[in-house]
């Protein structure tokens, strides 16, 4: 099912690749999928087209942790921080606060 639904963003993106709605809709499926690699992709790209209140950095934050990629979470939770305060989302930037407190402090 997941795979179908990937296959419908993908062709919904190329007919309209400029809709960022879209191409968050592909990193969703991709998380849900468990397809990390692709998803961290999928997010970066909608990152760099968008302006994100904060979710899609929740997202690629946890598709790092899968990954392996502790560093690149820290720094992708840190984000969300940010673009959550400046999107009026103080209970976005408190949860990520907190998982950065709990889950990242050495």
């Amino acid at each position: 099912m997941a795979s179908s639904r990937i296959d419908t963003f993908k062709q919904m993106l190329e007919s309209d690749p400029e809709n960022a709605l879209v191409r968050f809709g592909l990193a969703n499926e991709y998380l849900k999928a468990e397809r990390y690699e692709e998803a961290i992709v999928a997010l970066n790209d909608y990152l760099q087209r968008s302006d994100d209140e904060g979710a899609a950095f929740g997202m690629l934050a946890r598709a790092y942790e899968k990954t392996g990629e502790r560093e690149r979470a820290r720094e992708a939770y840190m984000r969300g921080i940010e673009a959550a305060r400046l999107h009026g989302h103080p209970s976005m930037a408190e949860d990520y606060r907190m998982t950065l407190q709990t889950d990242y402090e050495d």
